[in-house]
Formats: C-alpha cells, sequence, structure tokens
C-alpha cells in the first residue's frame, strides 16, 4: 500500500505567471506525488481558478500527478466540469485527481452569486451522478430535481477507467456520500483524532453498502512549515485560526522537518496514506525552499511507510 506525499497551494503564492511553472517544474524534478490547487471563486486574495491550474500543470509537467482541493459542486455546471476534467486527464496521459465536495453554507460564492447554500447536497450527488455517467463516454439521459439532461455526450473520455472520484467533508452527508460513490476520500483541516473518527465511519458504511475503498485511497490535508512558528507566513496563519477559535497547534505543522514527519505519523496512525501539505511561504523563493526541503527532507522517510 503507498503513503505519498504531495504539495498543495491555496492563495497564489507567486510573484508573476512564470513562478508557478518554475514550482511546478521543481515539483516534476522532485518524488513529490502531487500537486493540488484549493477552490475558490470568490476572493478578495489573489486565488488561481482550479481547473484552469489543472489545465496548465497538464502541459507544464509529465510525471506528478495533480488534482483540485476540493472543487465545490454546486457552484459548477456538472456537464461543463465532466468536459474539464475528460480533457484534462486526456492532455495529461491521465494522471488528474478530481476531488469534489459540497463547499461551506458561509462561503462568499453564495452571497456574490445571489444564491443559497440550502440543498447543495442534493445539487451536489445529482451532479457526481452526472458527472460518472458522462466520463464513461456513453450517451446520458438525466431528469433530476436539479439538472435534466437528454442526449448528453462528451468525447474524448478520461483515460482512465473510471476516473478517480474523491470526496471532501466530514460531515455525516459526506460520509455517506463518500461511502456511496467515491473511490477515496481527502480529509480537510482536522487534527488526527477528528481524521480517524471520519475514516472509521466511511469503512463502516461502505461495509454496510457492500462496497470497498482502498485503504491507500484515504488523505488529509494539512499546512507546513519547516522553520518556526514565528516566521511570518506560519504565525499570520494561526493567528487566523486563533480568531476562529481553533487551536493552531492541533492542525499546523511547524518546525523542523522530524516535527512535520512526527505530524504525518500521526494522521497514518489514524488511517491515512494521502498527504497533501500546504506550504506556509512568503513569496516565490520562500515557497521554492519549502517544497525543495519538503521533497529532500520529509518525503523519503514517509515514502518508505509503504
Amino acid at each position: 500500500m503507498s503513503v505519498r506525499i504531495g504539495i498543495g497551494i491555496a492563495t497564489q503564492p507567486f510573484s508573476e505567471p512564470r513562478a508557478l511553472f518554475r514550482w511546478a517544474d521543481l515539483c516534476e524534478e522532485s518524488q513529490l506525488d502531487s500537486i493540488w490547487q484549493s477552490d475558490r471563486l470568490v476572493s478578495a486574495e489573489p486565488h488561481l481558478e482550479a481547473m484552469s491550474v489543472m489545465a496548465a500543470l497538464a502541459g507544464a509537467t509529465a510525471r506528478v500527478k495533480f488534482g483540485m482541493n476540493a472543487v465545490v459542486l454546486p457552484t459548477r455546471d456538472p456537464l461543463v466540469l465532466a468536459k474539464q476534467c475528460a480533457t484534462v486527464d486526456y492532455l495529461s496521459g491521465g494522471r488528474l485527481l478530481p476531488v469534489f465536495g459540497v463547499g461551506n453554507a458561509n462561503a462568499p460564492e453564495w452571497r456574490a452569486t445571489g444564491r443559497s447554500p440550502r440543498g447543495r447536497g442534493q445539487r451536489a450527488d445529482e451532479a457526481l451522478e452526472l458527472l460518472q455517467r458522462l466520463w464513461t463516454g456513453d450517451v446520458v439521459d438525466f431528469e433530476g430535481e436539479h439538472f435534466a439532461y437528454r442526449g448528453a455526450l462528451i468525447a474524448p473520455a478520461p483515460v482512465q477507467q473510471p476516473l478517480p472520484l474523491w470526496i471532501g467533508g466530514h460531515s455525516t452527508a459526506a460520509i455517506r456520500r463518500t461511502a456511496r460513490v467515491g473511490t477515496g476520500w481527502l480529509g480537510g483541516l482536522q487534527d488526527p483524532a477528528q481524521v480517524g473518527s471520519v475514516v472509521a465511519a466511511i469503512k463502516q458504511e461502505t461495509a454496510r453498502l457492500g462496497r470497498c475503498i482502498a485503504d491507500d485511497h484515504f488523505g488529509v490535508t494539512f499546512p507546513f512549515r519547516i522553520g518556526s512558528l514565528e516566521d511570518a507566513s506560519a504565525s499570520g496563519f494561526a493567528r487566523r485560526l486563533q480568531r476562529g477559535g481553533v487551536d493552531a497547534s492541533s492542525w499546523l505543522a511547524v518546525g523542523k522537518p522530524a516535527e512535520v514527519i512526527e505530524r504525518c505519523q500521526h494522521y497514518r496512525r489514524a488511517g491515512v496514506h494521502k498527504f497533501v501539505l500546504i506550504a506556509l511561504a512568503e513569496g516565490d523563493s520562500d515557497l521554492m525552499d519549502q517544497t525543495r526541503r519538503l521533497a529532500e527532507e520529509v518525503l523519503p522517510v514517509v515514502h518508505a511507510w509503504d
């Protein structure tokens, strides 16, 4: 069973567009498993659109996999999203790792677009069914509460058949959704005990449904910095967490490489095999340094846990 580390970005950390591609080159040349872009459509901070980043990475890399963490399904049209995913997977030779969620009820996208977050779970469930059916390359007829398709067809189909379909979120509905249709689960900002409870609940529900999700298809996301909590990027993130009433020490892996490895080990004991580490960095050179140190000083230890 493979234990693997990927690296992710949320807000735009690059000074100019070419810096993204220099960073992608570094990831490609390392043994990092994957690159991840968080999804945010409405933001005061610069935030790259996730599917556009996937397309850029498909052309900029040849080995490393990449995924969106996680696309908020209720804000997207499922036919367009299915076509985007299929195209990116085709162009990359089968390296897309799609992850989907329903989003937060307080997210700014709802107010910005004049829509209510109510019913977003049902809308997401319909979209997931449509995505799965469209990715097969078959003609799709569908009549639902939120979507109605007649003779919908996309080509080319994804290279990966079936295309992975990972689910994010930790609510009871997300657990059931993962168990019902997911091929994997990627957790957000939660401590190891919380993640372990979700992993156990998903496994129990999949067993009840007569399904199985491979043990190494459970992952988690958490921020890291090889350095000090007093560093600007880490201290700023910690303050934002604390304003929200969260103990930063339970979510952040900050310190020496051994401390980042130890945090991975805590999640590994909770049933996680895949790690998406969000780099806390200020500027291009800092991000490059954090990425290089993650790849050289943390990854060899964690990947040896296979």
